[in-house]
């Protein structure tokens, strides 16, 4: 099996914490990052098949008048329903959460100090979700 990069986006409207994600992730050989302060950028760039997007779930701080996360998620949605999608918030609220996953988020994870430990392990959890379905695949198609 080839040793392929994870194409990561990152998008959030906060320009230092998006920095400190960036350099965070590009400290690990596998990841490939693009990074977009709004979600207008990220949905212009889909076509460059990220493997899975961290989204801001606010999003207006650079631009007042752009769209939100739970917009841009359910654009990204529209576009491939099959890129898994982990929002990020400064809330530490339940409700938030709720509406993300009722947006088809894959995960939901909370901007503070352990934030990106989390988001390591929940992309190491989508890819092996997506090793185990792309297995069961090949076990189908031999029955």
């Amino acid at each position: 099996m080839k040793n392929e990069k994870i194409k990561l986006f990152l998008v959030d409207d906060d320009v230092v914490f998006l920095k400190l994600l960036e350099i965070e992730f590009l400290q690990h050989v596998d990841f490939e990052v693009e990074t977009y302060v709004t979600g207008e950028l990220c949905i212009a760039s889909i076509s460059h098949n990220p493997d899975v997007i961290i989204l801001d779930y606010q999003l207006d701080g650079v631009d007042k008048s752009a769209i939100n996360g739970i917009q841009t998620l359910d654009k990204i949605k529209a576009i491939n329903p099959k890129i898994p999608v982990v929002m990020l918030s400064s809330q530490d609220k339940i409700d938030v959460a709720i509406d993300c996953m009722h947006h088809r988020a894959f995960d939901y994870v909370v901007k503070s100090e352990t934030a990106f430990i989390r988001l390591q392990k929940i992309i190491t959890t989508i890819f092996k979700y997506k090793k185990m379905e792309k297995e069961l695949n090949w076990y189908m198609e031999r029955m």
